[in-house]
């Protein structure tokens, strides 16, 4: 049995540092018509609690059970569990970009970065305005020692969800250690600031820079 509902990728920036990019089947929503083959995305931003990125599909009910009992299994620590069940939920639902995410991020989590980057790029096909996927692919890199193109996917991240402030601190490190642009790193860092005014860390981070480039 099939239901058509939309669904929703709610990576609110305050979370993003959490395993799970998750996304949730709005069942009380009314149901829209058949989706394509690739579901049609749609990034909406709030100030106020980050964005939601929305994926209309017609996806199988039991398909969507063995997504949340995958979400359940990653957020209690059984990784293998959670992504074995997401192998089956990605390859039934091809036009989603958020099974893919999740994988991406499991597979990270367990430090097999190669089937890491691999899911975290079949998401971009499905949907290349994906900010989390960005950053998560941003990550990879920079681990693996591919700081440009690290860069690239941090600032493409940005570029989709400027208030993306995980993205911004990923930036500004990146630019700071590995890559020595101290004028990256500063921009980043002041503009992370106004974001996440509290971060102490982030504080001493922008003064040593400072003095640094003596100013």
């Amino acid at each position: 049995m099939n239901s058509a509902a939309p669904y929703t990728l709610f990576p609110n920036p305050r979370l993003c540092a959490a395993l799970i990019a998750t996304i949730w089947m709005l069942g009380a929503c009314a149901t829209p018509p058949p989706a394509p083959a690739t579901a049609p995305s749609r990034v909406e931003i709030d100030d106020q609690v980050g964005f939601t990125i929305t994926e209309d599909a017609e996806v199988d009910i039991e398909v969507n059970s063995d997504y949340e009992q995958a979400i359940s299994d990653l957020e209690m620590g059984r990784l293998e569990q959670g992504i074995a069940r997401l192998e089956s939920v990605a390859a039934g639902t091809s036009g989603l970009s958020a099974p893919r995410i999740d994988l991406g991020i499991a597979y990270h989590r367990v430090g097999d970065l190669d089937a890491a980057e691999k899911n975290l790029l079949l998401a971009l096909d499905t949907n290349p305005e994906h900010p989390i996927a960005h950053n998560e692919l941003g990550i990879i890199y920079r681990k693996t020692g591919r700081f440009a193109q690290a860069r690239q996917s941090y600032e493409a991240a940005l570029a989709i969800y400027p208030g993306f402030h995980f993205a911004r601190r990923n930036l500004a490190v990146l630019c700071d250690i590995y890559l020595a642009d101290l004028d990256c790193a500063l921009a980043n860092y002041q503009a992370y600031m106004k974001t996440v005014p509290d971060d102490d860390e982030a504080t001493m981070w922008i003064a040593d820079i400072e003095n640094r480039l003596g100013r």
